[in-house]
């Protein structure tokens, strides 16, 4: 859990950063979530199991890998490592956010 509470604090800040999503997001890590709430102004990070426009789902360790640069969102959707269900538009709008 160490890890996702430093992961879960760099991207806060960096999605408080960038332009809002205008939409919701969830990433189902399987025993936790990260979603994002990008309705207001301002993208706001939290940590709960909330109903999103987009969720992804996608294991801690590939999530990981994602947020470190480590595996390309495009070839880990390719093969089976993430799966969208949603409005894949709003899943576009990550690289703001992790790139």
């Amino acid at each position: 859990m160490g890890d996702l509470t430093k992961i879960v604090a760099a991207i806060k800040e960096k999605a408080g950063q960038t332009e809002s999503l205008g939409k919701t997001l969830k990433f189902n890590l399987g025993e936790n979530q990260l979603y994002i709430d990008g309705t207001g102004e301002k993208n706001l990070v939290s940590m709960e199991d909330k109903e999103a426009d987009c969720q992804i789902d996608v294991s801690f360790e590939d999530f990981v890998a994602l947020t470190k640069g480590e595996l390309k969102p495009m070839f880990a959707l390719m093969d089976g490592k993430v799966k969208i269900k949603g409005d894949m538009t709003v899943a576009m709008k990550l690289q703001s956010i992790f790139g």
